[in-house]
This record gives structure tokens, C-alpha cells and sequence, in this order.
């Protein structure tokens, strides 16, 4: 107990209102910026309605983190009702809300271990895949979450198809994708701007078979040509230009690189039995995507 509390109640305050300011204030004391929870002893009284309209309260007052408490206490005060199952996934939606993921994925988690087929499961899905996507910062960080992200969103995409998430999950799936392929290029680019050529192509070469319908796979081709050359591996350029001239021809990733070839006396053609002249042979019978 507070020293306030210990001086409100020596003034002999014995009002119901004043007790349950004074424990509003050493609740805000104990917890930061929590302004408008009511005591445990408070929400006891309650009915699972009133709290969840206390929960819906505090989310249109911009109070997240409070919303997400009195959702959280219906589960507790009448966990087998229809009431809690509604806090469960509000509960969810606060925390993301709050930017507090972990305890967002941990509701939404919980909400489809308890309730599989509820109509709600498939934005529950949706949310937990969210708490890992709305966490992808710029390409210059580990891309853990992203990898999670992308098989949660997975999830959404193959067990709720017909859900209206599966839509925005499919589009932010492309997005994380796009952003390893993103990663890849980046750390080729630093391997070729210091000379180390293999490393980079190594690189360049992850964006090629494993990224392809990606925004990154021309430029990365054109890595390719540009690294290929500099290790006197001139099959292999060739052939990265000529797969870059078939699928990207309008582009100045194309045009520099036709440069760069022909300015050595090539062209951008299938020469050689490499890994890139396996891929232009299925290129031109229309199996590489």
C-alpha cells in the first residue's frame, strides 16, 4: 500500500468514490501511463458487459494498454462465457493496438488454441501474423521476423482462403518477400562494392532462384553480369544477360549490362552448362517463373 493510501484512509475518507480514486492513483503509481483502470475489486461487481463496454471505452479514448486489461479480466471473472471469447480477441486487437506484440500474439495465440472454428479464428491468425510483420524494420536488421512473418501470413493465406484477411495477408506475404530479396541485395551490393565478387554473386544468385517474382530480380541479374565478369567467368555473364534481355529488356538494368558485355566483345546469350544456363533452358520452354 501506497503512503497516499495510508493517509486517505487516516483522514478517515470512506467514500466508495474516493477508495476507488485513491487505488486508480496507486494503480497509475505501479503501472506508468495507465490513467483509467478500475480496481479488481471494482470489475468484481461488474458484468461481463459492462466490463467489455469498459474495454470498448478505453479503446475509443485511445487508452490501448487499459482496454486491454479489462478485456483480459472478463476472461477472468467469466471465463466459460460468450463474453470472454469476445474479450479474447479484443484483448488481442488492443495489445497490437498497444504495440505491445508479444502479448498480442500470446491472446491471439490463445484464442485459436480455445476456439479453432470460430468465425473470429481467421483474423486471430491474422493478428498474431501481424504482430510479427508490423516488428519489419529496415533490410540492415536480422530478418527473423520477417521469416516468421511470412508463415503466419502463410497461415492466413492457406487455412482461411475465403476469409476476408487472406486478401491483405497475400499482399503483405509479397511484401516480406520482397523485403529478404531486399536483404540479399544488399549484402551482394556490399561484397561487390569492396571486390569480393564470389560472395557477391553468391548473393545475387539467392535473389535469382529463390526470389524471382520479386522487384529485385533484374537488378540482381545485372549483378550477376557485372560479378561474373570481374571473376573471368564469361559464360556465366553471358548468360545472366541473356536471361535479363528476356524477361527485363525495356530496363536499364538490361541496357547496362548489354553494355557492359559487348564492351568485352560478348553478348547476352546461353553459353556454357552452368546453374544460370539450366534456368534459361527452362526460361525458354516457359517452366521458369
Amino acid at each position: 500500500m501506497t503512503d497516499r493510501m495510508q493517509d486517505a484512509r487516516m483522514a478517515g475518507s470512506g467514500t466508495r468514490a474516493s477508495l476507488g480514486l485513491i487505488l486508480a492513483l496507486g494503480l497509475l503509481s505501479a503501472c506508468g501511463n495507465i490513467t483509467n483502470r478500475l480496481a479488481s475489486g471494482e470489475l468484481e461487481q461488474m458484468s461481463a458487459v459492462e466490463i467489455y463496454q469498459k474495454g470498448e471505452g478505453s479503446l475509443e479514448g485511445g487508452q490501448s494498454e487499459d482496454a486491454a486489461f479489462y478485456f483480459g479480466e472478463i476472461e477472468r471473472l467469466y471465463p466459460y462465457s460468450e463474453w470472454a471469447k469476445r474479450g479474447l480477441i479484443m484483448q488481442a486487437f488492443a495489445h497490437h493496438k498497444d504495440r505491445a506484440y508479444d502479448e498480442s500474439r500470446a491472446s491471439a495465440q490463445r484464442y485459436l488454441d480455445f476456439y479453432p472454428t470460430s468465425e473470429d479464428a481467421a483474423y486471430a491468425q491474422y493478428l498474431l501474423a501481424l504482430s510479427y510483420y508490423d516488428q519489419i524494420d529496415d533490410i540492415g536488421r536480422d530478418q527473423g521476423l520477417t521469416f516468421q512473418a511470412l508463415q503466419a501470413l502463410r497461415a492466413v493465406i492457406e487455412q482461411y482462403p475465403d476469409s476476408s484477411y487472406a486478401a491483405e495477408a497475400k499482399l503483405k506475404f509479397d511484401l516480406a518477400f520482397d523485403h529478404l530479396a531486399a536483404k540479399e541485395m544488399e549484402i551482394g551490393r556490399y561484397y561487390l562494392k569492396r571486390n569480393h565478387y564470389a560472395a557477391a554473386a553468391r548473393r545475387f544468385r539467392v535473389v535469382v532462384e529463390d526470389f524471382q517474382t520479386t522487384t529485385h530480380t533484374a537488378e540482381a541479374l545485372h549483378r550477376l553480369v557485372e560479378s561474373y565478369l570481374s571473376l573471368g567467368l564469361l559464360e556465366e555473364a553471358q548468360t545472366a544477360g541473356a536471361i535479363l534481355g528476356y524477361n527485363y529488356r525495356g530496363t536499364d538494368w538490361y541496357q547496362d549490362s548489354y553494355a557492359l558485355l559487348t564492351g568485352r566483345g560478348l553478348r547476352p546469350e546461353a553459353a556454357g552448362d552452368n546453374w544460370l544456363a539450366a534456368i534459361y533452358r527452362q526460361l525458354v520452354r516457359g517452366e521458369w517463373i
